[in-house]
């Protein structure tokens, strides 16, 4: 279910008069940066709300509610109050807060071997690779940590296959994204977006991109017809 971009639906503790009053929407501005505490909140919320808005980047804009633990599809906030969490860290906990076989699996390996590079081999990395590649079809995979590495990866692939297959020119290889998109907060993802909030005050950004409407067919079509540079 999807409500909108950092919205968590609050469960509300007094006794429901019917469905529609069960639960209180919270939104996130992500245009201005104002420490917005609650009046109710309690001092333990307002001191960790304050403690992040002086010592921490201003780069989000949180909604005024401190959570402390989740277990699966709800969260907790030092207040003791609960919520739905309809954003799930933008899909990164799909699965759910705390899944046990997932906490499980992070405590068997990290009481076994905490972390090898790809300096070497591990007895794990082809297993898994295996398994991933079979499962969806693949020839290969590249595991990534976020999910901002898996778009620079794709427009590294992309640039590479241009330069080595398709025979674009050296270092004239250009790349389309679709208006209004959003993949992170490096100088690549920045530079793909049209949005002002993303990419305003970190220029010079990252050459060889361009921008088409978002299903709009007829706009890739002429791009890809007027420039032979892009991959």
């Amino acid at each position: 279910m999807m409500l909108a971009n950092q919205t968590l639906a609050r469960v509300a503790a007094a006794p429901a008069r019917n469905a529609a009053s069960s639960f209180s929407v919270l939104m996130a501005s992500t245009t201005t940066r104002t420490l917005s505490v609650d009046a109710t909140a309690s001092a333990t919320a307002q001191r960790c709300m304050k403690l992040e808005d002086e010592h921490g980047a201003h780069n989000y804009h949180p909604l005024p509610v401190v959570l402390k633990q989740g277990k699966g599809t709800r969260v907790t906030d030092v207040d003791d109050k609960e919520y739905y969490d309809f954003l799930s860290a933008y899909s990164a906990v799909n699965q759910g807060h705390c899944h046990p076989k997932i906490v499980r699996a992070l405590t068997e390996q990290a009481q076994k071997l905490t972390l090898t590079s790809r300096a070497f081999h591990n007895d794990a990395l082809g297993e898994y690779s295996q398994f991933v590649t079979s499962y969806f079809g693949y020839d290969r995979v590249l595991p990534m940590n976020t999910g901002v590495e898996g778009g620079e990866t794709a427009v590294k692939l992309a640039r590479r296959w241009g330069y080595e297959i398709k025979g674009i020119p050296s270092n004239q290889a250009r790349v389309l994204f679709a208006n209004q998109n959003f993949w992170g907060r490096t100088l690549a993802a920045i530079s793909s977006s049209n949005d002002p909030t993303a990419f305003r005050g970190f220029g010079p950004y990252m050459p060889g991109f361009g921008h088409v409407p978002y299903n709009d067919l007829g706009s890739l079509e002429m791009e890809l017809e007027k420039d032979v540079s892009l991959t």
